[in-house]
């Protein structure tokens, strides 16, 4: 969005704005709002909080905070001892200005920053059944994942989770690999759709179907999954979830939680034989679909 101005957030009256944004996101239960008292700690400590900012008309205020990027440094264990990463907590928009280039600008900026302070690997987790963040973090900003998080955060109680498991996806944002500079450049590359990953001998590995509703339901089993170990030949597969699964979670309770179920046991397993998240494919339209594409080792397309 061409006006919108983005800032380093450190004030305690600028953390107030951030908790009322957070509202607005995460209605429904106000136990799950990062305080404004912690977002100063955290921003005084090497912690970034980044807010976007649009003008008003309201001549008593000069600029409404629309979106804001919250993390904090904390460390990964490496063979060769401790290392510092920058683990993302937040990223929320106003509805009214989601799918605006907001959350992509913001998360630049995070990029941006991180590298600053000397910095190269960032993490965070989001629920891999939203085909929408989906797209933004593994396909728009570059991320990957071969870690899957059962139930992390327990109970929320929040208007977006209420009511399931907490099942998470934790990203690696490597944030100064060739694969994310392209991805975040001003000239990205052109994003890949669902035929030029049947054309290079993608399997999908659960073909789901509609049910009288119009909703896709799991299959009862997945395909058989390539024995990496007894020299399989999938070298990119690719895994279906539901497009719009907070609509279905409106609609059918049941029916989300079974979706819950099968991607865990499905990714847990696929985790395990070392494949990885690299892509993420949203076809659009009224009949829209959604997969991932996971890679094996060093396999490309």
């Amino acid at each position: 969005m061409a006006d919108s101005v983005l800032k380093i957030l450190e004030s305690p009256e600028e953390m107030q704005a951030v908790e009322d944004l957070q509202r607005v996101v995460w209605s429904g239960s106000e136990t799950e709002i990062v305080p404004g008292h912690l977002l100063v700690t955290a921003a005084h400590n090497g912690g970034l909080v980044i807010g976007a900012f649009l003008p008003t008309e309201d001549d008593q205020i000069a600029e409404k905070l629309i979106g804001v990027v919250f993390g904090f440094v904390g460390l990964y264990f490496t063979p060769d001892g401790p290392r510092p990463k920058h683990c993302s907590h937040l990223l929320g928009v106003l509805p009214e200005y989601r799918n605006s280039g907001i959350g992509f600008a913001l998360k630049r900026a995070q990029w941006q920053m991180v590298r600053h302070q000397g910095i190269d690997r960032v993490t965070w987790t989001y629920d891999p059944l939203l085909s929408h963040n989906a797209h933004l973090n593994i396909t728009r900003l570059g991320t990957v994942c071969n870690t899957y998080r059962r139930d992390v955060y327990g109970t929320l109680r929040d208007g977006l989770n209420a009511g399931l498991a907490t099942d998470r996806f934790e990203v690696d944002w490597w944030i100064n690999t060739s694969r994310v500079q392209r991805r975040l450049s001003r000239r990205p590359r052109r994003e890949l759709d669902l035929a030029h990953f049947l054309a290079a001998g993608a399997q999908i590995v659960n073909p789901a179907q509609e049910n009288s509703d119009g909703w896709l339901t799991p299959p009862p089993s997945p395909s058989p999954l390539p024995n990496i170990s007894e020299g399989g030949k999938a070298p990119i597969l690719l895994v279906e979830i539901p497009s719009n699964f907070q609509a279905l979670k409106q609609s059918d309770p049941d029916l989300a939680s079974a979706w819950r179920y099968y991607t865990r046991s499905l990714f847990e397993e696929l985790f395990q034989l070392g494949y990885i998240v690299t892509e993420s494919i949203f076809l659009p339209g009224r009949n829209s679909r959604s997969y991932y594409a996971l890679s094996h080792g060093d396999s490309t397309l």
